[in-house]
């Protein structure tokens, strides 16, 4: 359970450590206390621990009220500043109830304590998400260097993500040991960037899924922004070639250059198959301008020079050629899900609901050829029919019975008539607040 008193002293006395160490950048500051300080872009110092920044820092409704009966402590009316009377007794009071992962959680304390304690402040800078990732920093970036109409219209059409918005994480996926290898290594390529640059070795950061619609592609990628802490920028390459057919090039080329400024990031480029789609085509001149500045673009942008990791991603694989394949470094294969990838599917799913003598391995007996998205359309179906009956609990026969209903009407999946293919469940997993890939089948 949340300690209101403690959190509020280490808001106030990582402001008050950070205020008198120069060497400490906004980097350094646990993302959760920046929000409050960032001003036209920036944090500057010094920082002022007013009682509204401690609310929205630590989560604690009433800050002052929490401290107050401190000895070391004091509110200014004032100015509504937080402050400490005796910084020698407020240090030991924080260092007496905080233990040693809770300070390496915090890099400007985990330096200021680290003769003291056995904590590194280079361990708690790895683990500390930046700056840059910051919605603050995000928004000002755009507004700094997209401010006319024309290239505010074109941001429309690219969906860029603070890694805290991204609700979806890998603990919540199921995917294949091929998707598990392929994510452990770029992993390990961003975390040893440096070293794999000092090396020579640049071929490295360009991925490209490969799978049906539902089957988690996008889902993965936004989900790896998550767990590196990095913005992402997504594109679909319908929307950005067809809005404006005259500035097609143009679109392409301000694409790479939101991602390299708001580098370190994951581009992540949906419905590649468009490229060799086009190229193959008798589309508008403008069209394959464009297509060919973004061939040039993916082969001037560099994870490791960067700091900006390609994710392509196609629905249709039989549809690219030999210049769309060459980009891309490795290939991750999104397939359907086996048996056990389903019975893991429908475990994450089900894991918030309560069902009567439920059964994830008959359902996924049941559920031979469905996408992860198809399972999680299904259990919605189930969801919803049980509260036409006014029920919470469900039964294994309700999920039973919404298969066979899901079955029934599984034609119109290939109708056009509604857009997207739901590419929530990544190769499975995850709730039912997910986003939707509307990605045409």
């Amino acid at each position: 359970m949340k300690d209101p008193e403690l959190a509020v002293v280490e808001f106030v006395l990582t402001t008050t450590v950070y205020n008198e160490t120069d060497t400490l950048d906004a980097d350094d500051l646990p993302a959760a206390y920046r929000g409050p300080f960032w001003s036209d872009g920036r944090i500057e110092r010094p920082l002022s621990p007013t009682v509204g920044g401690a609310q929205s820092a630590t989560g604690v409704d009433q800050p002052w009220d929490a401290i107050s009966g401190l000895m070391f402590t004091d509110y200014d009316d004032f100015s509504g500043t937080l402050s400490f009377t005796d910084r020698e007794m407020a240090e030991q009071w924080y260092l007496d109830r905080a233990d040693d992962d809770r300070i390496e959680a915090n890099p400007v304390l985990a330096k200021h304590f680290s003769d003291g304690r056995n904590v590194s402040y280079e361990r708690a800078s790895e683990r500390n998400r930046p700056a840059r990732a910051d919605r603050e920093f995000i928004d000002s970036l755009l507004e700094e260097y997209f401010d006319d109409e024309e290239e505010e219209e074109m941001l429309d059409l690219v969906d860029i993500r603070a890694p805290e918005e991204i609700e979806q994480t890998l603990d919540e996926i199921v995917l294949t040991s091929e998707q598990e290898g392929e994510i452990q290594k770029i992993v390990k390529a961003i975390e040893h960037r440096e070293y794999l640059a000092s090396i020579g070795l640049r071929e490295i950061g360009k991925l490209l899924f490969v799978g049906p619609p539902g089957t988690g592609k996008t889902s993965v990628a936004r989900a790896l922004a998550s767990k590196l802490g990095l913005p992402f920028v997504e594109v679909k390459l319908s929307m950005i070639t067809s809005q404006y057919l005259g500035e097609t090039a143009k679109n392409v080329e301000k694409t790479f250059e939101v991602a390299k400024r708001l580098s370190p990031c994951i581009l992540f480029i949906d419905e590649f198959d468009f490229v060799a789609k086009t190229r193959s085509s008798d589309e508008h001149a403008a069209i394959k301008r464009a297509v060919n500045t973004l061939l040039k673009s993916i082969d001037e942008v560099s994870l490791i020079q960067d700091e900006v990791l390609l994710i392509g991603a196609t629905n249709h694989p039989d549809q690219l050629d030999a210049a769309a394949w060459r980009r891309f470094d490795e290939i991750v294969n999104f397939p359907k899900p086996d048996h056990s990838m389903r019975a893991g599917i429908l475990e994450i799913v089900t894991e918030q609901m309560e069902i009567v003598d439920f059964s994830a391995d008959e359902l996924a007996e049941l559920t031979e050829g469905l996408t992860g998205s198809d399972l999680r359309l299904v259990l919605r179906e189930a969801v919803l029919e049980a509260l036409t009956e006014e029920r919470t609990t469900l039964t294994q026969q309700d999920l039973i019975d919404a298969v066979e209903e899901f079955e029934e009407r599984d034609t119109l999946k290939n109708l056009d008539m509604i857009e997207g293919d739901h590419d929530t469940l990544v190769a499975g997993g995850g709730g039912f607040d997910g986003d939707h890939d509307h990605s045409h089948d």
